[in-house]
């Protein structure tokens, strides 16, 4: 039992001395003609690391931009769960304009939970969600109460908002 302490500990301390090593060699100076090469790629794999998918690419993406004039719709949960924050960005402030409208009673409904979630309306402030005249250029939102935390990351959620519908998007 000792003769495999021990040489486990030797293993690990090998092991460990070695990452040490490797560590310190990376940490040395390298000459100006390779380190702009190193840090064009280093910028590179900075951007890279910042990428976020089109959630909508190909011909979904394009349906709502063609259709409803909006696109970079996005579910995101929020204050512990209570929230879920739905927002998009408009292209086309005309075509918009379902979204934005009054009158119309938005909700979240998320099929796996069985639930539809509304926008909340408080006493001073009013519904929690952004109903001026759309913009081109300008990102909106509405806050969709979520008592109970039903709708989790991850779920599949449907936004209707009037006879807008989007389908599918996934809970951040």
């Amino acid at each position: 039992m000792k003769q495999g302490a021990a040489t486990y500990f030797m293993l690990l301390s090998a092991f460990l001395a070695n990452n040490f090593v490797l560590a310190s060699a990376g940490a040395q100076t390298i000459p100006a003609a390779k380190s702009s090469v190193l840090t064009t790629k280093s910028a590179a794999r900075a951007a890279h690391a910042h990428y976020q998918p089109d959630r909508f690419a190909g011909r979904a993406g394009e349906y709502y931009r063609i259709v409803w004039g909006v696109d970079s719709l996005g579910v995101r949960w929020t204050e512990s769960g209570e929230v879920i924050r739905f927002s998009y960005r408009v292209l086309d402030a005309d075509k918009a304009k379902v979204l934005n409208n009054k009158k119309s009673d938005p909700s979240l409904i998320d099929p796996r939970a069985a639930v539809s979630l509304v926008v909340p309306s408080l006493e001073q402030v009013g519904q929690l969600r952004q109903s001026a005249d759309p913009e081109d250029g300008t990102s909106y939102w509405m806050a969709f109460s979520n008592k109970g935390r039903l709708v989790k990351r991850g779920d599949r959620v449907n936004v209707v908002i009037g006879s807008f519908r989007a389908d599918g998007l996934v809970v951040d």
